[in-house]
């Protein structure tokens, strides 16, 4: 299969399948796991635009990457033009970004509360000078990633689309579900290829890959410049070498235990650093808060994915479910795995 470069206005991305923004899943640690294993493009968790506008020291927190992490997206959601502007200046000042992303698909209630997310999608004239705004205020490409509708009885992707590319966007990251589905049930196909030859800019797909054959289907029958993995790649950074070995031709060799060990130790040590560092950040005292069983809580999403199709792990499933220390995950993860210790 030829496989094209993704061109998002000035920004150039070898290997057009990227890693779909996931609060609670997206952090630095798993970003940078993530390109090393060919993954093109990188986004941030969901950030509020107000609180960057501000320059809020927890909201900042969010927005810290590494260089190897590039290309990044800084995903932000907000429902006003002037603090989405004025985030989208903060983040290009930052110089450690590529793009930036405006959610407009998330049907989350604490965003949607907002008027921002999927709510945006009711009002494409708004939606158009929101992207005029943003993307007056900074030199870098603005992207908008999006929903087929709210619901069934609301697909108005199309105008949407013509919005968007209208206000001055350089690409659409259009999930073909609406977003009462959620993360569930069949991905629109024929909606993914009707917008591809609806607008200009590009069109990069997401739903329901989470197979390298998914992704091969969705370019072939779509026609989209590029796809995005979301759930799938949780715990399983590898599907985006699979991917890349799948649409390249070449043959592709899965993580020994040795490798998935190395993986799991090195999320789990920059997580327990990572959240660290925000406790240091706020001034809060060491006292006040555990970061070591707080990064052991939170990476529990991410082991248990990790370690699901490892013959007999889950005979002893609970103890790194239920460890609360980085050294006692990792103590009961060698021994589900069977792996050794480097």
């Amino acid at each position: 299969m030829n496989i094209s470069p993704l061109q998002i206005g000035n920004l150039a991305i070898p290997f057009p399948v990227c890693l779909a923004p996931m609060s609670g899943y997206t952090k630095r640690p798993f970003r940078v796991i993530c390109r090393r294993y060919h993954c093109g493009l990188v986004f941030t968790e969901v950030t509020n635009a107000n609180a960057i506008a501000r320059r809020a020291k927890r909201t900042m927190h969010f927005l810290e990457s590494a260089p190897e992490e590039r290309p990044i997206a800084a995903h932000i959601y907000g429902a006003n033009a002037d603090s989405l502007a004025g985030a989208a200046e903060v983040i290009e000042s930052l110089g450690t970004f590529d793009l930036i992303d405006i959610n407009c698909g998330c049907p989350v209630p604490k965003i949607t509360r907002k008027g921002a997310g999927v709510v945006l999608m009711r009002d494409p004239e708004k939606l158009r000078d929101i992207l005029q705004a943003v993307s007056s205020a900074v030199s870098i490409p603005v992207t908008v990633k999006t929903r087929t509708g709210i619901s069934q009885n609301q697909c108005n992707i199309s105008e949407v689309a013509h919005a968007v590319e209208e206000g001055g966007a350089s690409a659409i990251f259009l999930h073909a579900r609406v977003a009462d589905a959620e993360h569930s049930g069949p991905v629109d196909l024929d909606m993914l290829k009707r917008i591809k030859q609806e607008r200009t800019i590009p069109i990069i797909g997401n739903g329901g890959i989470s197979e390298p054959e998914h992704a091969s289907h969705m370019l072939r029958e779509t026609g989209v410049d590029g796809v995005m993995v979301g759930q799938a790649a949780i715990g399983n950074p590898w599907i985006f070498d699979a991917i890349h070995c799948h649409l390249t031709g070449r043959s592709y060799r899965p993580p020994s235990s040795d490798e998935r060990y190395g993986v799991i130790v090195e999320h789990l040590h920059q997580l327990h650093e990572l959240i660290e560092l925000g406790e240091r950040s706020r001034k809060r005292k060491r006292t006040r808060g555990n970061p070591e069983l707080a990064a052991c809580r939170r990476f529990r999403a991410h082991l248990v994915k990790y370690l699901s199709g490892i013959p007999g792990w889950r005979h002893g499933w609970s103890e790194p479910m239920e460890a609360r220390t980085v050294d006692g995950t990792l103590a009961a993860v060698r021994a589900a795995l069977g792996a050794r210790p480097e």
